[in-house]
């Protein structure tokens, strides 16, 4: 049986349409689900997101109207992913300016917890090959080109470093929550990310992995994790203003 990542499907029942159409969006984003991917069919995705068959078939239909998923006929039909060139920025710049300054904050304090304690564990556990991957996705990072694939390397790398802290509550939050905030951080608004220094600061905490130095990988994420807060604060504050 065909089914979502572990890192999209939710720990609980989601509930309405329009919340498994947020989900599914975001996982497409930070791709979290390839162009082209097949979903799972309506009976299944009920099942792993707590809620009816309508439900999923009205999320579906939501998706489809915005092109992002699109369903074919037949025995090799179903519902495919189709993700777009970039990210929706002004879906989410209407969503940075509806936080409050306090609603900015709390998401970034559980950002900094959680990206903090997966770097420690990471440095304990990590396995060689999940040390690898977060060098090349640092690499993916530097290189990218686009604003897309770079919201895709940050948040990847993020998520990646919660996976080689082999614990699969951490993944998944840590997923949650670059669902949440990855394109916020990248907005194209503001003032500019020092795409160079995010990147070499990325890379210091794939080496403290590598060291096994815990302490350090911890301080330098948590950081890293905060770093991007009073940018975005400042966006907030400008776009309050202007309403």
């Amino acid at each position: 049986m065909s089914s979502l990542s572990p890192l999209v499907a939710p720990d609980a029942p989601v509930g309405r349409a329009d919340e498994i159409v947020q989900r599914i969006t975001e996982a497409i984003h930070l791709g979290l689900l390839d162009d082209g991917e097949r979903l799972p069919v309506e009976v299944d995705l009920a099942a792993q997101f707590g809620v009816a068959p309508m439900t999923v078939r009205e999320a579906l239909a939501t998706l489809r109207e915005q092109h992002l998923v699109e369903t074919r006929r037949g025995r090799s039909g179903g519902s495919f992913v189709r993700r777009p060139e970039g990210p929706p920025v002004d879906q989410l710049t209407e969503r940075l300016a509806a936080m409050s300054a306090s609603d900015l904050r709390d998401l970034f304090d559980e950002h900094t917890a959680i990206a903090g304690q997966a770097a420690k564990l990471a440095a304990e556990r990590a396995a060689p090959y999940a040390v690898r991957r977060l060098f090349a996705l640092t690499d993916q990072l530097g290189a990218a080109a686009t604003l897309g694939d770079r919201i895709r390397a940050d948040s990847r790398f993020q998520i990646q470093v919660a996976v080689a802290s082999q614990s699969a509550r951490l993944a998944r939050r840590a997923a949650n929550l670059q669902a949440e905030l990855a394109g916020l951080i990248w907005l194209p608004i503001g003032p500019d990310i020092d795409v160079a220094a995010y990147v070499d600061t990325q890379h210091a905490i794939a080496a403290a992995v590598a060291a096994e130095n815990a302490a350090e990988a911890r301080r330098l994420a948590e950081d890293h994790a905060m770093s991007q807060l009073p940018r975005l604060t400042t966006v907030n504050m400008d776009l309050a203003g202007q309403s």
